[in-house]
């Protein structure tokens, strides 16, 4: 089995210069944990739901709220993205995908064809929902 054939094709991108509610709001909405980011197409970078929980004020929308927290909303995607994912082609073996999922400790690798134009997304969850026991 090979990227191709386990990959989530219609994948939503933001651009590296998307702002953060912009951002969360897209992965709260379509139940997403990682959103490429790409600059005139090609991938630059991506963004995972634990990196929003770290960078956004927990106490936006609270009575707790300060102006200082909203200062938290104003940051561009360029500004959070992990930089130069690691990525796999389509063709990329299984095994492949899973040797770096569990080396580099990530939880996401974007497929991309020879250009860098985003193709598709692996996840360990597509991994275990594919898997033949």
């Amino acid at each position: 089995m090979k990227a191709q054939d386990i990959m989530v094709k219609n994948v939503i991108c933001v651009d590296m210069d998307e702002r953060l509610p912009n951002v969360r709001q897209i992965m709260e909405t379509n139940g997403f944990h990682h959103l490429p980011v790409t600059e005139k197409d090609k991938l630059v970078g991506i963004i995972s739901d634990r990196d929003l929980l770290r960078l956004i004020s927990p106490f936006i929308d609270s009575a707790s709220e300060q102006p200082r927290d909203l200062d938290t909303l104003n940051r561009a995607a360029h500004q959070v993205m992990t930089r130069q994912p690691i990525t796999v082609k389509a063709e990329t073996p299984v095994e492949e995908i899973v040797a770096w999922l569990k080396r580099v400790d990530i939880s996401c690798l974007p497929v991309t064809d020879n250009e860098d134009h985003v193709i598709g997304i692996i996840s360990w969850r597509d991994l275990v929902n594919h898997a033949t026991f």
